[in-house]
């Protein structure tokens, strides 16, 4: 059995400093018994773990305003052929935004083929969509999908807008047939499945890890709250909301975060 895993993931602009890469790595060599390449994609490599091997940031070969999309400059620009010389090599790729909370070999043992896994998306009905935070393929399968985004940004921007894993998982379906999904009860949300579903009770009720999932492994921060934010029992107001919004956009001090996200 193949002992080392290489791990992938991606930074680029400001949105996450180089805490987030560092525990990420961190959190996967605590759970898990095989060895780690852990790879970062990035243009700022600044107090990065020594560990972490730093690989430049993937270019899109098309026009400069449609290469500075951070959303397909990850589902697009990952897709390359010569993905940081891993060809013929699998992959896994996590968003830093993640927090691992038990054991992930079984997760690294779970592709037994040359196949694109991916989170069944919660907003998603029919399996037509992957919530790309933590997808794993082969280098060398997917790079029909850069090439075309490269060489139809507009038609791809047109249809699809920002929503980047929609159109990855609309290529992959297109040459494969279907999406392959990781066990259900591996992920959740921390909006959908942590938080209250009842969005006024969020002023009171602590979110909490779901009892329903025994399996999980990791939880998704996709959006706001962050896990620095969650932890701190903040949710930022990017733009102006409408005031009802302020009813369910709030989120109570998450302090067991802290006991996985280091």
């Amino acid at each position: 059995m193949e002992k080392v895993k290489n791990v992938i993931c991606i930074k680029w602009g400001d949105a996450y400093d180089a805490e987030y890469v560092n525990k990420l790595q961190n959190m996967i060599l605590r759970n898990t018994s095989y060895n780690i390449n852990f790879y970062c994609f990035t243009d700022d490599s600044r107090g990065f773990n020594d560990t972490i091997i730093v690989k430049p940031l993937i270019s899109l070969d098309t026009k400069p305003r449609y290469q500075k999309i951070y959303s397909y400059r990850k589902e697009a620009g990952l897709c390359d052929d010569n993905l940081g010389g891993l060809n013929n090599q699998r992959v896994f790729f996590f968003d830093l935004d993640v927090v691992i909370i038990s054991n992930l070999d079984e997760f690294f043992e779970y592709p037994k083929d040359d196949k694109f896994y991916i989170i069944n998306d919660w907003n998603s009905k029919g399996n037509k969509v992957g919530q790309a935070s933590s997808y794993s393929w082969v280098v060398g399968t997917l790079g029909y999908i850069k090439n075309y985004y490269e060489k139809n940004p507009e038609k791809v921007f047109e249809e699809y807008f920002s929503a980047a894993q929609e159109y990855l998982s609309s290529k992959i379906i297109e040459k494969y047939g279907k999406l392959n999904f990781w066990p259900e009860d591996w992920f959740c949300s921390f909006k959908y499945h942590c938080m209250q579903k009842f969005g006024p009770m969020r002023h009171f009720i602590s979110p909490k890890i779901p009892e329903d999932k025994k399996g999980l492994k990791i939880i998704v921060f996709h959006g706001m709250p962050n896990p620095r934010e969650a932890i701190m029992g903040i949710w930022k107001n990017k733009k102006k909301w409408q005031y009802w919004k302020k009813t369910y956009k709030v989120c109570k001090p998450t302090k067991w975060i802290e006991n996985y996200w280091k």
